[in-house]
């Protein structure tokens, strides 16, 4: 018996990156998934977003485990899409046991240099978004009186993030939106909570834009990221960590060993939180 064994998992962002390792993980330990993602570029965010056939391997590797699996496009920015997803959801699978609200993008700029745009669609995706997907699946939880909500922040969440202040408001926006949500769901039974990643290896990270911020300079390369990767942590040998990490924290959270645990943020960042840091560019 796995830890999720007969749940449905509905997934954000499921197509690729952590939301994959949040559909495998999920189906390796019993459950079913859901998954949804946009599977187009935005105009705001300077890398490539998940694709169709990243969504089509995501549901292969689901169903490779035994388990079945439903991947949809839908936009967080759209009420009605994620609406639509969870009913059809509910007709094919029956029920919805758990939301895992992972959709998020990332950009960069000083925060007086961030577009209205930027700005809009930050906010829109990281923090709305999870409101609307929470709002979504809701009704069906309070119905059956049970349900575990897991939301994707971030430990800039936890603390601030020089050139990435939308990136920053939105994060820690979804860890009170997670504790106001536990508060007004527990009544029903349903437990809510968040995990805040530190450095992880997706493609939100393996970029250009990305790499040129974590080198410090134009022209970073995948050897920089991981470089810098290795000053980020507090753990021995910690550099950029698998998506893996990530799903399996989830996975706690959403299981019966988490049964009394509702309203917490828990951050995997191989120590990162630890770390006082230093100045490394003070000003006179």
């Amino acid at each position: 018996m796995g830890l999720l064994e007969g749940k449905v998992v509905f997934i954000t962002g499921g197509a690729r990156g952590q939301g994959r390792a949040h559909a495998v993980t999920s189906a390796r330990e019993g459950a079913d998934v859901v998954l949804v993602d946009v599977v187009e570029d935005l105009d705001t965010v300077e890398y490539p977003l998940a694709r169709e056939d990243d969504m089509a391997r995501t549901v292969k590797e689901v169903e490779a485990l035994g388990r079945r699996a439903l991947g949809v496009t839908a936009d967080v920015r759209s009420q009605k899409q994620l609406d639509d997803v969870v009913q059809r959801a509910i007709a094919e699978f029956g029920k919805i046991d758990v939301l895992i609200a992972n959709a998020g993008i990332w950009s960069g700029n000083p925060f007086w240099e961030i577009s209205e745009e930027q700005w809009a669609d930050m906010i829109d995706i990281n923090l709305s978004g999870v409101w609307r997907s929470a709002k979504a699946v809701t009704p069906h939880l309070i119905e059956r009186q049970t349900g575990s909500i897991v939301i994707t922040s971030s430990v800039n969440g936890l603390e601030p993030g020089l050139g990435y202040a939308h990136y920053v408001s939105a994060k820690h926006g979804v860890i009170g939106l997670m504790k106001n949500i536990a508060l007004e769901l527990a009544p029903h039974g349903i437990r809510c909570n968040a995990v805040s990643p530190g450095a992880v290896y997706t493609g939100m990270t393996d970029n250009q834009k990305a790499w040129d911020m974590y080198a410090g300079h134009p022209g970073g390369t995948r050897d920089d990221v991981i470089t810098a990767g290795k000053h980020y942590g507090a753990l021995k040998g910690s550099t950029f960590m698998s998506p893996d990490v990530i799903a399996n924290a989830a996975l706690f959270l959403n299981s019966e060993l988490a049964s009394n645990v509702t309203g917490v943020t828990v951050p995997v960042d191989s120590g990162h939180l630890l770390i006082a840091g230093v100045n490394a560019a003070p000003v006179d």
